[in-house]
This record gives structure tokens, sequence and C-alpha cells, in this order.
């Protein structure tokens, strides 16, 4: 048995620190919107006008989600320092470019098709395959990293009065303070579907062995004789 480096302590702590502030955000905002499960959109919403989605949940928090937003605001900080953190990290030591970027030959047809048979199949990785992200993996933490959490940060911000008193333009180009909670909550569902997935295939590829790399830094191969 050998141990080999899979993951630096930067991305380790970042990786957790964001896990822990994704559930506090998970568990509050399902807190919040139990509070007014109706979606709107444009600058304003409430009880008696139109909406454009009536969730299937009952109103049975209404009043009492000052817990759900004060953890929520508290969560949110913690995982946007917690990004860029991990954001200078990834540009500085490249591991964006290095660990993320799909390499030019992972783009053709018959690699993609592959990687996605296997994910469909929920397919094993190999020993060497574990020590690298294939394409589909890199495309999918490229679009959560610069794309579903920025959209997270920006329409969460759109919602803050006093954010959008100094910065209109936030809230403006989102056609409104309820547009923007409608696309935070489409957001936040693909950001759940990723968690949903992710995990699983974490416990399909090995969960013991992933997740010791993503608390050590290392991962085991079996070493073969000759």
């Amino acid at each position: 048995m050998r141990d080999h480096p899979r993951h630096c302590s930067v991305v380790r702590i970042t990786h957790w620190l964001t896990a822990v502030s994704f559930a506090g955000l998970l568990i509050s905002g399902f807190a919040i919107l139990l509070a007014h499960p109706r979606l709107y959109w444009g600058e304003t919403g409430a009880v008696g006008t139109d909406s454009i989605i009536d969730l299937p949940l009952p109103f049975v928090l209404t009043g009492q989600s000052g817990w759900g937003r004060y953890l929520h605001f508290l969560s949110a900080w913690v995982c946007v320092l917690t990004g860029l953190i991990y954001a200078l990290y990834g540009f500085c030591s490249q591991h964006f470019r290095n660990d993320l970027l799909p390499a030019r030959a992972d783009l053709s047809w018959t690699s993609l098709s592959r990687v996605v048979s296997n994910h469909l199949h929920l397919k094993l990785a190999t020993a060497e395959a574990f020590a690298s992200y294939n394409v589909l993996q890199r495309f999918t933490y490229l679009m959560v990293v610069f794309v579903l959490f920025p959209f997270m940060i920006w329409t969460g911000l759109a919602m803050s009065p006093a954010i959008t008193s100094v910065f209109p333009v936030l809230v403006n180009l989102l056609s409104g303070q309820q547009s923007a909670r409608t696309i935070h909550f489409v957001v936040a569902g693909f950001l759940v579907l990723f968690f949903v997935v992710h995990v699983a295939m974490v416990c399909a590829g090995g969960f013991r062995s992933r997740v010791r790399a993503m608390i050590t830094g290392y991962t085991t191969s079996i070493k073969v004789r000759a």
C-alpha cells in the first residue's frame, strides 16, 4: 500500500468550510422559504398578488423565520469568504488551469461519450483515474465555481435593500427583488442537485477512500509486485 498526494491543504479546508456553510444555507433557506413558499417576478410580491410558482408547501413559519435569516446571513458570508480564498489560490497556483480546465484531447466526442456512459452506469474509476478529475467532473466543477455560486451571490445581494440602495444596478439587471429571489431559488435547486449527484458518485467510487483523501490529502493505492 502506498500513499499518494491528492488534495492540498487549501483545497481540503475550503472544501469542508463550504460543505458546512452550504448545510447552514440549505437548512436556513428552507426555513425562510416555508415562511412564504411562493415565487414572483418583478419588484414586489405578496399574498394576494399573482405568483409565477406556488410551491406545494404550507405557510408554517410565517413571522418566525428570524433565526433562519440570521443563520442564512452568517452561512452566506462564510461561504463567500471561503470562496474568495479558494478562488485566489486557484488562480495563483494555477489549480484551475492544471486540475479543472479540460485538456483538448478530452473534448473529443469519443472521450465525452465514454465518460458520460461510465457515469450513467456508475462504473467505478480506476486508481489512475482517481488521481485526476475526468472531463465531466471538470466541466461540472467549473460550472459550480464560476457560474452557479456567483449567481447565488449576485441574487442574494440583489435581495438586500441595504446593498441595492448603494448599487441599484445589481437588482435592476434582474428586473426586481422578487425576480432575484426566484432566480436564487432556481440556482439553489441546481446546487442541491449537484450535491446529491456528488455524494452519490463519491459513494459509488469508494466513500472511505475519497473522504480520506479530502481529510488527509492522500489517497492509497496498492503496490503490485513485478
